[in-house]
């Protein structure tokens, strides 16, 4: 049982934990007597605390190599971008307790696109094109994994996407990777831009029940009672059907409809009266309120991508390889935080296990890992100004 002993955690304790995942994982080695394996992990921490870049960390930290030094040793000593996936995948199945191994779970499958504003590397097929956000359309895009359960959220498969890869194959990743920790899907629960019909097809043959938004494609048609998904969008009350979608190779897919309609009030500006449309498939009968809530668990998964983002290494690298180090070290440091909430901070009240996040906030942790690393490298708080000449 967990001791009711109180137990006072450190910074040092901290940046422990998350080296130790990192180096017994993630394939970082020695280079050179000055950056070392354990070197360069803190100062890819201390980057990643304050959201800044290799070039300003080593600027001001006053013992730590350079920034040519540390990108050198970085791209000496990591491994291919595809084996790199695999050793961060192990690093998020670290921490992951033993409960979500015992039953499926319900897992959220998203898509997170981060602006780019350069050219590609090697190949084209690095750059991702999307909507526009950020004065740009062109990304470079991560796949992850999340399970949800008892409001532990972690992080359980992550995959770098190109922009020629199917979702289908996408997907088929995640899972595969999620797998490999012992993590079995309950129910998949997936975005709007995941529906297609390829993606329906093979979730029905791997038997994997899922729910996701339906899509508005196609021309609206002009009869309201014409054999369309608009006639479900057009809907007044809430109910269930069934649709096939014809794919662009005339291949075909069938899945049940859940239409949910309810009022909100004060919600959505003037249109308080809101439709949703969700496909789903090998799901026992529920009420359209239960799909509903169902599906807005998955909407945890934005408050992981605002983490990661707090916790992600800026750069301007066209190195997709260092871009997916500093995506998936994000992403880790999270899962981290998550382990210490789960074994160290949460408290037994009765036989439910009760987290208090107020005693240490994600900003708060990376803060810490920001003073450790400038007790060990010393901090450069002045700059050299000059007085003006006089007149």
């Amino acid at each position: 049982m967990r001791s009711q002993k109180q137990y006072t955690l450190r910074s040092k304790e901290v940046h422990d934990r998350a080296t130790g995942v990192i180096l017994g994982n993630v394939g970082i080695k020695d280079h050179g007597y000055k950056c070392l394996a354990a070197t360069m992990v803190t100062i890819l921490f201390y980057a990643a605390s304050r959201v800044t870049s290799l070039y300003d960390a080593c600027q001001r930290l006053v013992n730590a190599p350079t920034d040519e030094a540390m990108r050198q040793a970085l791209s000496a000593t990591l491994p291919p971008i595809n084996k790199l996936e695999r050793q961060l995948n192990n690093a998020l199945g670290v921490d992951l307790p033993k409960a979500l191994r015992k039953r499926p779970q319900l897992l959220a499958i998203d898509l997170t696109l981060i602006p780019y504003h350069g050219r590609p590397c090697v190949s084209e097929n690095e750059i991702y094109r999307g909507e526009p956000k950020s004065g740009t359309s062109h990304f470079h895009a991560y796949a992850t994994a999340y399970v949800i359960r008892k409001g532990h959220r972690f992080t359980v498969a992550m995959t770098y996407v190109l922009a020629g890869d199917p979702m289908k194959e996408v997907i088929q990743r995640l899972l595969q990777n999620a797998s490999r920790h012992g993590v079995k899907p309950r129910i998949l629960l997936m975005d709007r831009g995941f529906h297609s019909v390829e993606v329906i097809r093979y979730l029905q043959r791997a038997r994997y029940p899922f729910i996701m938004p339906t899509a508005k494609r196609g021309r609206k048609p002009a009869k309201p009672n014409a054999q369309s998904i608009w006639r479900f969008f057009n809907s007044k009350r809430s109910g269930w059907g069934r649709h096939t979608w014809t794919g662009p190779r005339g291949e075909k897919a069938t899945a049940q409809i859940c239409v949910a309609c309810g009022n909100f009030r004060g919600k959505w500006g003037r249109q308080h009266r809101r439709t949703f449309v969700y496909s789903y498939w090998n799901i026992p009968s529920h009420s359209c309120e239960w799909f509903r809530e169902t599906y807005r668990s998955r909407f945890a998964i934005e408050t992981t991508y605002r983490q990661m983002n707090e916790a992600r290494i800026n750069t301007c690298t066209r190195d997709p390889l260092l871009r997916l180090l500093f995506v998936g070290m994000a992403l880790i440091l999270r899962n981290v935080w998550v382990w210490l909430h789960l074994t160290c901070l949460a408290k037994y009240v009765g036989r439910k296990l009760v987290l208090h996040l107020e005693r240490l906030r994600f900003r708060r942790m990376l803060l810490w890992l920001q003073h450790h690393a400038e007790s060990l490298f010393g901090i450069e708080d002045f700059t050299v100004a000059q007085l003006p000449m006089p007149p």
